[in-house]
């Protein structure tokens, strides 16, 4: 088997000989670029395995580098050199398509060894792992098509969404399509961890260190090392929380309580809330300097009533989730009932609703009424054939979704387009077409 290729990029002949001496060691051909002009030469010669890049270079950037390689050839990963401390620049990097970073003068080769060892991983496609969202929609396929190329980095990840929509599954999948994948996936709560055993529960503890600490305790980073570390519910850390998160991610170390040592840690760090984040940080509730660190990539997640087209593929999933060896019916009248429904829980919601009605169902047929939705959210179809109901089925939808979403928003026409995705002119012409 050949050798994987490395492509060095430094004006230091210093730090190109220690990236040698390390890499060779591992099974790596290293190929020596010294400027920008010098580097894209290379790229056109080989096809590299992986690149490490210099920030500056005499000629150029190495975000310059970064770019072309994400564009030109997406299955090299790449990792940045920072100098020490700059993690304005490492940022910058990770958003334009680095797969990590790594802070020079080198602390620890140990550090640098498995960033290598861990980009030498990636698959050059992603293998579509079991855990998948459900739909086709062209907004899932949008979202889909992210979480593959987030995959391939170590970038953290801040995945945004309303409660229901599936931010721990994004997450999961996140972590299982990368190279991480045969290491822990430990996901937290942030909101249900007492205020008093936080610090204890992210870093652990060392027996004595306070009362009732029989034991030592590893905590939430240590058990996901090498793997994923998952902060859902993230805006609920107290800001005495957040300081001591902010520290452990930017110094990639920890130190248990009443430990003396700090400890090296190896986590990527994914994360969520149905909470607006910056209007936090406005507000002074979040730290703006961790939300500028966990937020380095966002990934929205879009409630269920931006993609209507996949509540079949969903009611389909989830009957078949809850039956064993039946065949349960969901008449037209009932599925369009669902897709007009405003799903204020979103997918988690429909889940609930179908586990009842399938409970409830007779004759193992699904009626509107097993559906026990609101009344006034249901445009009542039930004198109308199935031909008499699908053609006017498109306006009586978009009707009953401007008017949930400007209710939900409680009149407000602005609200209720950003509710809905739209800009506000749309949403008043098409607000102007219908009378209540």
């Amino acid at each position: 088997m050949s050798k994987p290729l490395c492509l060095l990029i430094d004006d230091e002949q210093d730090i190109l000989d220690l990236l040698v001496m390390t890499l060779e060691p591992m099974g790596i051909a290293c190929f020596c670029a010294t400027s920008f002009t010098e580097a894209k030469k290379y790229l056109t010669l080989h096809k590299f395995n992986l690149c490490l890049t210099d920030m500056r270079l005499p000629d150029g950037n190495g975000l310059d580098i970064i770019d072309i390689i994400a564009k030109k050839y997406p299955t090299t990963p790449v990792a940045m050199i920072t100098a020490h401390g700059n993690m304005e620049t490492a940022i910058k990097a990770m958003k334009t398509g680095a797969f990590d970073f790594i802070s020079k003068p080198f602390k620890d080769l140990k550090e640098l060894r498995n960033l290598v060892s861990s980009a030498l991983k990636l698959p050059e496609t992603s293998a579509r792992d079991k855990l998948d969202l459900i739909g086709n929609s062209n907004v899932m396929q949008n979202v889909r098509n992210k979480i593959d190329k987030l995959a391939r980095t170590q970038t953290p990840v801040y995945i945004t969404g309303e409660s229901g929509t599936g931010k721990e599954i994004v997450a999961r999948m996140i972590h299982n399509n990368g190279v991480r994948t045969k290491k822990p996936f430990v996901a937290i709560n942030c909101g249900a961890i007492p205020q008093e055993l936080m610090e204890s529960e992210f870093f652990g503890h060392k027996k004595g260190s306070f009362t009732g600490a029989n034991t030592d305790k590893l905590g939430l980073f240590q058990a996901a090392s090498g793997g994923t570390l998952f902060l859902d519910e993230v805006a609920d850390l107290p800001l005495s929380m957040q300081v001591k998160l902010l520290r452990a991610i930017q110094e990639k170390t920890i130190r248990p309580v009443g430990a003396n040592e700090e400890i090296p840690i190896d986590v990527r760090i994914l994360s969520a809330t149905n909470y607006d984040l910056a209007e936090l940080v406005k507000l002074g509730r979040f730290r703006q300097d961790l939300f500028y660190r966990i937020n380095v990539i966002e990934l929205s997640i879009p409630p269920l009533r931006q993609r209507t087209e996949d509540i079949p593929d969903l009611v389909e999933y989830f009957i078949n989730k809850f039956t064993i060896n039946e065949e349960i019916y969901v008449p037209l009248e009932t599925m369009v009932a669902l897709t007009k429904h405003f799903f204020s829980g979103n997918v988690r919601e429909l889940e609930n609703i179908l586990e009842r009605a399938i409970t409830l169902c007779e004759n193992n047929k699904i009626t509107i009424a097993d559906l026990q939705l609101p009344k006034d959210k249901i445009v009542q179809t039930n004198n109308l054939t199935d031909d008499e109901f699908l053609d006017p089925l498109l306006h009586e939808i978009e009707r009953e979704t401007l008017f949930n979403a400007l209710n939900q928003a409680n009149n407000n026409k602005t609200k209720a387009a950003e509710l809905l995705g739209m800009k506000i002119g749309a949403f008043r012409y098409r607000f102007s077409k219908y009378k209540k």
